[in-house]
């Protein structure tokens, strides 16, 4: 398999031989570069040995707190409060919270830039998913607690920056699936909240 992205080519396999045949045949064809056994791609770290794969994104986390001034802050436990309900301008027209300081930010592309940085790094961070997806939502008119809730999954971050997904060697051969739902959680909307992840032979292969 030749993976593909712009001019960055992931050749993969389970014959070698097959695969520097695959690498000859590219290169009598094309002026390319061999950067040798995959350790980086599109900013993604790859530790591997005989039995394991780490993907992580350590660099680009470190990168993201510097950028957002929270080098020296302090951390926190979980991606987004037990609880917390963020809502819409037009919610708060009809349910008004009593809160004067959430005010629709001056400059929304602040808080849009954050949130599509944040959505890079659920690809190897399904713990944050969850609070990303919902920040998501309100990338259109964003409030100051919309920036806040955004902030704070960057402190979460911050705790364990090379946490990734770890591919394991197992013979099991077994697909498993999580599946749960909150029933009319949404207060924007009312509507059902629901998740999944599917892991094949002990490594986790999607989420949402």
């Amino acid at each position: 398999m030749v993976l593909i992205y712009v001019d960055d080519l992931l050749v993969a396999g389970n014959d070698h031989k097959l695969i520097l045949e695959t690498k000859d045949i590219l290169k009598d064809r094309f002026k390319i570069k061999d950067l040798g056994e995959l350790r980086y791609f599109l900013g993604i770290k790859f530790a591997r040995n005989e039995s394991e794969i780490l993907m992580h994104q350590r660099k680009y986390c470190l990168e993201l707190i510097s950028d957002m001034g929270l080098s020296n802050s302090k951390t926190v436990i979980a991606p987004i409060e037990l609880n917390q309900k963020l809502t819409t301008t037009e919610f708060d027209l009809h349910f008004p919270t009593g809160n004067g300081d959430d005010r629709v930010l001056d400059d929304p592309s602040v808080n849009q830039k954050l949130v599509g940085r944040l959505l890079y790094l659920t690809i190897t961070r399904p713990d944050i998913a969850f609070a990303v997806q919902l920040l998501s939502q309100f990338m259109h008119n964003p409030k100051t607690s919309h920036m806040e809730a955004a902030m704070s999954v960057v402190r979460y971050v911050k705790q364990a920056p090379g946490m990734g997904i770890l591919m394991t060697v197992n013979t099991t051969n077994q697909l498993i699936a999580y599946c749960d739902a909150d029933w009319a959680a949404c207060p924007n909307n009312r509507k059902s909240i629901t998740g999944y992840m599917v892991t094949y032979e002990g490594s986790l292969i999607s989420w949402k």
